[in-house]
């Protein structure tokens, strides 16, 4: 399989794939381990997904590269949640601010924790293209090593701003969506 900075090209996203289910996400995450995706992306937001997983990423840590998510209205919920993943997952390798949720407020405290080497990157995300002003003006602040964003042949607002900037300020992308669909 191609790999790039983030390994290889193909990740597996987590939403709507097994929910709670932990036998699921063992079968799903050990198929997609198999076929030599590394990089299993997830969010608080996405049910039991993060939970589900969490023991067959304990079990295979050295196969999987974790990408999940911080989405509070406060900060005090962001720290909580990463706290869970930490305890799930025993590290997280890419951190990222969901939706752009209190991206500012949440991003120091984050950086700290990449700092103390607790996460390896920190990324930022939005599903909207209505959204990818302030995505740009995130990137922009040059704090993030990732954006993930929908790119797909029926939405392809990114190509106009969000992937050249990307490239500028190299920038690793994750691609939400990338046959299309709803989700966030």
């Amino acid at each position: 399989m191609e790999e790039r900075r983030l390994g290889p090209v193909v990740g597996l996203g987590t939403w709507g794939t097994f929910d709670g289910d932990a036998e699921l996400a063992r079968d799903v995450i050990g198929a997609a381990l198999e076929a030599g995706c590394r990089l299993v992306d997830s969010s608080p937001m996405y049910g039991g997904a993060e939970g589900a997983m969490s023991k067959v990423v304990r079990e295979r840590r050295d196969e999987v590269t974790v990408a999940t998510k911080i989405w509070a209205g406060s900060l005090a919920e962001g720290r909580a949640q990463y706290e869970r993943q930490r305890a799930w997952f025993g590290r997280v390798e890419i951190e990222q601010v969901h939706n752009l949720a209190l991206w500012r407020e949440q991003l120091p405290w984050l950086e700290l924790e990449r700092e103390a080497g607790r996460i390896d990157r920190l990324g930022v995300t939005h599903y909207s293209a209505a959204a990818f002003d302030e995505l740009a003006e995130a990137l922009e602040s040059r704090r993030f090593d990732t954006v993930q964003l929908p790119l797909n042949p029926c939405q392809r607002e990114a190509e106009r701003q969000l992937l050249p900037l990307a490239a500028e300020l190299d920038i690793a992308v994750i691609v939400m969506r990338p046959l299309g669909g709803a989700g966030r």
